[in-house]
């Protein structure tokens, strides 16, 4: 039997500007009182090539936790978009989140993310920009299927 369980996530503040925190309501159940802290981390996958593009955004722990039923808002950065390869910044990536309990991961959850431009017209240009200003982009979380 799983010590945690996650019951729910709600994707909050989407969609959003790229530059906007990313915010995730994390509802758990722990099954019996756990006096070490959970750590929990949200990833953002910068290249599907490789992960040495990947960023982990934040990390928090969450402890110690007492058994029952427990909710908490996890508030992280944008994603730094100089470190995204430039022909990866538009289009679909992933955003994971993880759970830990003692170096143990119990818990990865991923969810598709498309990043494109704020601006319509920017759809029907032939060419992309030589430089890409991650002000003029906008997130969708696609949390309907994590």
């Amino acid at each position: 039997m799983a010590l945690v369980r996650v019951t729910n996530v709600d994707v909050l503040n989407n969609p959003a500007h790229f530059l906007d925190p990313m915010q995730f309501e994390i509802t758990f159940e722990a099954q019996m009182d756990l006096p070490e802290d959970t750590e929990w981390k949200i990833i953002y996958v910068g290249s599907a090539e490789s992960e040495s593009y990947d960023q982990e955004l934040d990390s928090v722990l969450v402890g110690p936790v007492p058994a029952g039923s427990l909710k908490f808002v996890f508030q992280v950065n944008a994603p730094d978009a100089s470190k995204i390869p430039k022909n990866e910044l538009l289009g679909v990536t992933v955003v994971l989140i993880t759970g830990s309990y003692k170096s143990q991961e119990f818990i990865r959850i991923g969810y598709y993310v498309n990043i494109d431009f704020d601006d319509p017209a920017m759809h029907e240009a032939d060419e992309l920009p030589a430089e890409i200003d991650p002000r003029t982009l906008t997130r969708n979380i696609l949390s309907s299927n994590p």
